[in-house]
């Protein structure tokens, strides 16, 4: 059966990534299936999170995707994403155990696998709810410089309480560096200027991370 057949028939839990990402793209070109397009942008990138990370510029690199199927693609991979956070927005965070309990369900599976630094933020109420996770910043392969105008413009825009910085290592040591350390104290005291208060900076390596609150760096 065909992918969007297959999934008339058995729902789309029955279907795998290469197929999933073929009902997408719709089609593909004289010479090649849209099957065998997704084939190739899974075989090149690995996963579907490694493909979302990757710019509409990088997506046309491979032969077959012009801007319109990259587009949509990067378009159906951040509403998945944005489900998922949506799924966690009643989470609850008061005590460094929920900052634990929130990394091991969310951050760690999420920013594991990233090839480049990715800059997370969570933003709480009042009762301490997440209200939104956003990524700000996206660096290279072992830094990702970040503003504090980036990470508190939606502090302000959604009236957060409080902040939970985060960030991973590509190379799997979640040990944090001296710059990682300058960022945060920094961050901190713009968000004292600005009545926010930064609870956490969480750094994720390889199925493990390392909390800046628990070393007692904040």
């Amino acid at each position: 059966m065909r992918p969007r057949e297959k999934l008339a028939k058995l729902g789309a839990e029955g279907l795998n990534d290469h197929e999933l990402l073929a009902i997408i793209l719709g089609n593909g070109t004289r010479d090649t299936s849209a099957l065998e397009l997704a084939n190739q942008l899974l075989g090149t990138y690995s996963s579907l999170r490694h493909l979302q990370e990757k710019s509409i510029e990088e997506l046309q690199q491979i032969k077959g995707i012009g801007q319109a199927k990259a587009v949509t693609i990067k378009a159906a991979l951040e509403i998945g994403r944005r489900i998922a956070i949506d799924g966690e927005t009643r989470f609850l965070i008061r005590s460094p155990e929920d900052v634990q309990e929130y990394a091991d369900a969310v951050l760690v599976p999420e920013m594991r696998d990233y090839d480049r630094e990715h800059f997370m933020v969570l933003y709480l109420d009042r009762k301490g709810g997440v209200i939104t996770q956003e990524s700000v910043s996206v660096g290279g392969l072992h830094s990702s410089i970040v503003h504090p105008r980036e990470v508190f413009k939606t502090a302000v825009k959604r009236s957060a309480a409080s902040i939970i910085l985060a960030h991973n290592h590509p190379s799997g040591d979640p040990a944090p560096s001296r710059q990682d350390i300058e960022i945060t104290r920094r961050l901190i005291e713009a968000g004292r200027i600005m009545g926010i208060e930064i609870i956490d900076h969480v750094i994720i390596g390889e199925n493990i991370y390392c909390s800046f609150k628990e070393k007692g760096l904040i």
